[in-house]
């Protein structure tokens, strides 16, 4: 299953507990505080393993993507296009 993870950390902000753990999933940073992960599921599954990471009034949404599903980024790095790509689908060039 596809995630689109994404959190608030709010103060004081620790991040190297959530970051150990984006990285044993081998998620791909599509921006500041967001993340995309290839994960068994299901979200509700995901939203608690990232909120263990985390503060208890910190904010956590984990939304699943399914393949197909329209994408459009701009200014990303290269890796968070590719992942996009290869588990969505390919982006769709302007007329």
């Amino acid at each position: 299953m596809l995630f689109l993870i994404t959190y608030d950390n709010h103060p004081p902000r620790n991040y190297d507990a959530l970051y150990h753990l984006m990285n044993s999933w081998s998620a791909v940073r599509l921006a500041e505080s967001v993340w995309l992960a290839n994960l068994k599921g299901p979200a509700e599954a995901v939203r608690d393993f990232v909120q263990s990471t985390m503060q208890f009034n910190d904010t956590v949404a984990v939304i699943e993507i399914k393949p197909g599903s329209g994408w459009a980024t701009s200014n990303v790095k290269p890796a968070s296009n590719a992942w996009l790509a290869a588990n969505i689908a390919p982006a769709q060039k302007a007329a």
